[in-house]
């Protein structure tokens, strides 16, 4: 048996017993957590490609065709020659940009060579996938300031003392006007208008620069310089991982394979993807308990993907543990615990992962939240202002008013009145988060006194976040 196999049957051992228990939880952290570091090189060339090719969107040519490149490779005593592009255009780093170095991570254990390639010169370009305009290019410095904390930040998931780093500038700045005429002759215009969002800028009548245009060349020509065996890339990324096929094949090259990964779904619930501008990210540098409190806030159908992106759960693992969630005798809170601890445990160890699970279980199975340190709005300062305002410009718990509305409309802004008996949570409507939270909050707690409970204090909360409504 592989050492994966083993760690997978221990793991399932651990995955029929009590989920609710702490001990149960943390052995169960420990046996996969161990797994980001476990050596894949006893793999066969098959089973290699067949685990790769779970975590993505698709292998191309196929995965048998990757199965063959790895044997072959093999034959010669080497490894596979892996490339990411490291697009330098933003400092901070969340869970979304960690995908493809999971990835990675598994190919380097299985004994294949990476390379980091940090798009400094097509940086200057800007990369155009998925926007609806030309996207301002990046200077020097730029590109500088954003680099200096990409590697420390994704550091959790990567062993980068077993990787190589190139810049593009390297090749694509000494290359000649004509030896780019001479390539651009066999690349059919057609061929770059494949991609949707340059058919859709156009068709809008929005403009589409020449730059643009030669973004997928400049990609490509990358690969032709590191002779790539595999380049992996967001599944948005496919056209222009697919260029670097073409330009190696005219190079006479044999063509890299491509390897695209899934675009995660932010935390918000909505179907966008994971991305800082709305709001619906985990940082990599958030703290234990942020990270975990945020993971327990998605809606239930995220933890498959989640596990999937996240973990080094095995297929066969994650579909024990949702079997069982549907045939209840494992409760999705529990599992939605366990998945928050692998995030944080990922980035900040086994005994983080416990203390934020303990933390969460503390605050959030309390009958009060009297002796919880909370932040406190005063009604009479901003009782005509909207739920939607409060959670933005006075609260900080979302980044704008709309997107506090969004939560709204995902049912996850509630109004929690403590009572005699406890607590009554009242979920607040989308038409209620935009009307004057003063309004909203007399008439919320009339209806909980009317039910013949004695009304104490009013909590506002959003996800995890609360406040005392005053």
């Amino acid at each position: 048996m592989t050492r994966l196999g083993e760690s997978v049957a221990r793991a399932g051992e651990l995955l029929a017993q009590d989920l609710s228990s702490d001990q149960t939880v943390q052995r169960l952290l420990q046996e996969t957590g161990s797994r980001r570091y476990l050596d894949l090189t006893d793999l066969s060339a098959r089973e290699q490609a067949e685990l790769i090719a779970a975590r993505t969107v698709e292998v191309l040519p196929g995965v048998d065709k990757l199965a063959e490149r790895i044997e072959k490779r093999r034959a010669e005593g080497k490894g596979l020659k892996l490339k990411l592009g490291i697009d330098p255009t933003a400092a901070d780093v969340h869970l979304g940009h960690a995908v493809p170095v999971i990835i990675l991570s598994r190919f380097q254990r299985m004994g294949h060579d990476v390379t980091l390639l940090i798009g400094d010169f097509t940086a200057k370009i800007g990369d155009p996938t998925g926007r609806t305009a030309e996207r301002p290019p990046l200077t020097d410095e730029d590109i500088a300031k954003n680099l200096a904390g990409y590697r420390e930040q994704v550091r959790p998931f990567f062993d980068f003392e077993k990787v190589s780093f190139r810049q593009n500038s390297e090749w694509l700045a000494p290359y000649t006007f004509p030896e780019l005429l001479g390539l651009l002759s066999q690349v059919p215009v057609s061929q770059l208008l494949q991609r949707e969002d340059f058919r859709s800028r156009l068709a809008a009548g929005s403009g589409l620069t020449m730059s643009e245009l030669l973004y997928p060349i400049a990609q490509g020509l990358d690969s032709v310089a590191l002779d790539c065996d595999v380049e992996l890339g967001g599944a948005d990324q496919l056209l222009n991982l697919q260029m670097g096929r073409k330009l190696m094949e005219l190079k006479g090259q044999t063509p890299q394979l491509v390897v695209t990964m899934p675009l995660i779904e932010g935390t918000d619930g909505t179907g966008a993807k994971m991305s800082k501008s709305k709001g619906n990210y985990v940082g990599l540098t958030a703290p234990a308990d942020d990270v975990f409190g945020k993971i327990m806030s998605v809606p239930d159908r995220l933890m498959e993907p989640y596990l999937k992106a996240w973990t080094e759960w095995t297929d066969e693992e994650i579909a024990l543990a949702l079997s069982r969630v549907e045939e209840r005798s494992l409760h999705p809170m529990d599992l939605k615990k366990i998945l928050a601890g692998e995030v944080v445990a990922a980035l900040y160890g086994i005994e983080a992962a416990m203390a934020a699970r303990a933390g969460f279980v503390a605050q959030f199975s309390k009958k009060s939240f009297s002796d919880v340190e909370t932040p406190v709005v005063e009604l009479a300062e901003h009782g005509d202002s909207p739920a939607t305002a409060v959670l933005s410009q006075v609260l900080g718990f979302q980044p704008s008013a709309s997107a506090a509305r969004r939560v709204a409309k995902q049912n996850g802004l509630r109004l929690v009145v403590e009572t005699d008996g406890g607590q009554e949570a009242v979920v607040l409507a989308e038409a209620d988060a935009i009307r004057p939270l003063g309004e909203v909050v007399t008439e919320t707690v009339s209806k909980v006194a009317g039910a013949g409970a004695g009304a104490g204090k009013v909590y506002l909360k959003a996800g995890r976040k609360i406040a005392e409504l005053r």
